[in-house]
Formats: C-alpha cells, structure tokens, sequence
C-alpha cells in the first residue's frame, strides 16, 4: 500500500527524529559507487579490515550444530564470562553477572538511557558528541544538554564546564574516549578528574568505550577502573564492532553493577528478547582465540594512516586539524578557513557545503559536522585503504587549490 496521506498520529519523540547523518552519507557514498561513480567513501565508521577469522569459524560451527534457537535474554552466560574478561584486562572487576550481552553497542546505549532515565532528566554530553547520543536520549524521555570544550581545548571538555552545566535535572555523565567524531583520547586524570564531579554531585556515568583498542602512542583508561567508588556508578558500553571488524555481527555489551544489568536484562526480554545465537557464537570466538598480533598489526596500520592524514591535511590551505587526534579512526577538520570562497558559482559557506561539493567536484566523501554540534567541522575516516587513502587526501588538496576568493 503506498499512500501520501495517513490518520495515524505519530509520537512527538518519534515524528520528528530525524535518520543517522552518518548512516544517510555512508549509504548514498556506496549507492554511487555501485552505480560506477569513482567516489571514495570517508564518511564510514567501520575499519576495512576483514572480520577475524576466529569468530567466522565459531559462526559457521554454530550453524552446522543448528544452534539456532533463542539464548538467555543477558546473552549466552560463555560469552558474558568472556567479555568480563576482555573487560579486565583494562584493570576493571567485571563479573559475567554483571554484563548483557545486546544487539552492538548502540543498542545498548539506547537500554543504558532507557533504564536510568524519567521524564525531563537531563544527560550531559561532550560536543562535538556521536550524532545518536541526543537523539537516543530524547527517545528514552530525557533532555540532552552540550558541553562544549573552550575553543583552544583540544576538543576536549573540563571539569569546570560539567559543573557548570550541571542543573537540579542533571543524572547522566556521558563520556566517550576515544571520541568520534574527534579522534580524543582523555588520559586517566583528565577522566578520573571528570568522574569526581559526577561523585561530587551524584551522577551517573556512561562510558562508550566502543574504540577502547584504537589508541595511537598513548594509554587507555577504561572508567570503571578509576576506583570502586567510580565503578558503583558506571555502565560501560563497548563491542566487537570496531576491533574485530564485526560491524555487521551486531553484537555489543554493557557492563553495569549486577543490579542494573538485571534490569537492563529485563527491558531486553521484552524488545528483542535477545541477539543472534550465531553471532554470539562468533563474538565468542573472536573474544577467546589468541588475536594480540594480528590486533597489533592492525592497530599500526590504522596509525600510519593516521599519520599521514594528518600531515597531509595540516598543509591544506583553510583546513586545519587538532594533531591530537589520538583514537578511534577519525580525523575532524576544521574548514572553516574556506568560508567565502568560490567553486563555480557556488560560495562556500558552511561545512555543509563545503562537503557537498568535495562530493560533486572531487568525489570524496566526508561528513560535515553540524549534527555532531560542530558545524565548522568535517569528520574523515581514515579506514580505507592506504592507496585509496593518499588518493583522497590528493584529491581534497586538488579540491581546495580550486577554490577562489569570493
């Protein structure tokens, strides 16, 4: 049935939300490829890597020994002693009751928020932010609030500017590191700094730790192993996504004192009932096979790539970029420094714009930053790969030396 018209009045949280801007550029870069366009897609949030061949193994077994059926709704109880394991190892004390296993990491943010929030609650959120944390903060009945780190900040937000924010409504405390979009990675003082204000006024914390593998020439510190103090008042979302090229799997976690990961369990029975038997399987395998060297060498190859997107984009005339992007595998460019220039007879005067026309002009795609609140900004993707990744940054350089003044 198609039809231009309906009756059905639609929730407010819901009638006005608008798709994933990532998502959207992402699947309109790979309909112009498969349609022959010679586009190069920086706009992905995934690593180009193939999915480890461990948990492709472990998929396959369960299928052969048609394990096929419904699990537990916190997951399969294997797979939650496993991923409190593979939380451990960043000093935290995870036990499998305290983990639920769900449908990726974005899933289970959606039950974080979901769980911890009434009516009108307010989240705080670092900006730039993921463009679903407001967005899945509204659909659980809460309010979103930005944080923004002071302009010479390193993209980064202070303890000072939490406080400040900070309102009889406030409950959450969200925290990303590594960031997307920016690429930050706080160090343990930064986040242990951070994590006593939300001590101080009694907030909780969500930790998305979903890139908690991807840090280039510094260390990673996991929230939850801040102190026992800081732990009582953590959910940690994380997955298999990003480091083990598992996108697709969806298969993600959070881990939470054993009496909210009760609830989230609960909520999770009566929504998806729980993930894919396979995929948990495949999750299993990737999280108990031996795959240090094979992650290390990926991890150096993500970092060269880094680099040279770097240091290609600092001698970018009007792009400038924050060379502390020390995480995740995006670099986020400020091009403001392009604002009133001419392509044709179109003027440059927004990110936005800026974007479209590296897409028509230079076949590049990259996503602007207004949905991540940092409208002056473009995220690339460093993921593809490297003779495709020099080829792009040549091509934004050609790009912009085409530019003249307005």
């Amino acid at each position: 049935m198609t039809t231009t018209t309906t009756a059905i009045r639609l929730a407010s949280r819901a009638a006005h939300l608008p798709p994933s801007a990532t998502a959207a550029l992402d699947a309109h870069a790979k309909h112009l490829i498969a349609s022959g366009v010679d586009v190069i897609n920086l706009t992905s949030g995934e690593p180009a890597f193939p999915t480890v061949e461990p948990a492709a193994r472990a998929a396959a077994a369960a299928i052969e020994e048609d394990f096929t059926r419904y699990t537990p709704a916190a997951g399969i109880p294997e797979l939650r002693t496993a991923v409190a394991a593979y939380l451990n190892r960043h000093a935290t004390s995870y036990a499998a009751e305290d983990v639920v296993i769900t449908a990726g990491a974005k899933q289970a943010l959606h039950y974080a928020f979901n769980v911890l929030l009434d009516q009108g609650d307010e989240v705080l959120i670092p900006a730039p932010y993921w463009v679903s944390y407001p967005h899945m903060v509204t659909l659980a009945g809460g309010v979103p609030v930005e944080v923004h780190p002071a302009p010479d900040g390193g993209l980064k937000i202070t303890p000072d500017q939490v406080r400040k924010a900070i309102t009889p409504r406030t409950r959450v405390l969200l925290l990303n590191s590594p960031a997307n979009p920016s690429g930050a990675v706080y160090t343990r003082d930064e986040l242990a700094a951070l994590a006593d204000v939300a001590v101080e006024h009694d907030l909780t914390l969500i930790s998305d730790e979903i890139c908690d593998h991807w840090v280039y020439g510094s260390a990673f510190t996991s929230v939850a192993a801040l102190s026992p103090e800081v732990a009582a008042r953590t959910l940690t979302i994380g997955g298999v996504s990003k480091t083990f090229a598992m996108t697709g799997w969806r298969i993600g976690w959070v881990a939470a004192p054993a009496s909210v990961a009760k609830v989230i369990s609960a909520v999770q029975s009566h929504t998806a009932s729980a993930p894919s038997s396979i995929s948990q399987r495949a999750a299993l395998g990737a999280l108990t096979a031996d795959l240090e060297e094979e992650l290390d060498k990926r991890r150096a190859a993500l970092d060269e790539r880094r680099r040279s997107t770097l240091q290609a984009l600092a001698a970018v005339p009007g792009v400038r970029v924050d060379a502390d992007a020390r995480g995740a595998f995006f670099v986020f460019a400020d091009v403001s420094g392009t604002y009133g220039h001419r392509v044709g007879d179109r003027t440059i005067t927004s990110a936005a714009d800026f974007a479209e026309l590296l897409l028509a002009r230079a076949k590049v795609a990259v996503v602007p930053g207004a949905d991540f609140a940092a409208p002056d900004h473009v995220r690339i993707s460093y993921t593809v790969p490297p003779e495709r990744l020099s080829e792009a940054l040549e091509r934004i350089a050609g790009f912009v030396t085409t530019l003249t003044r307005g």
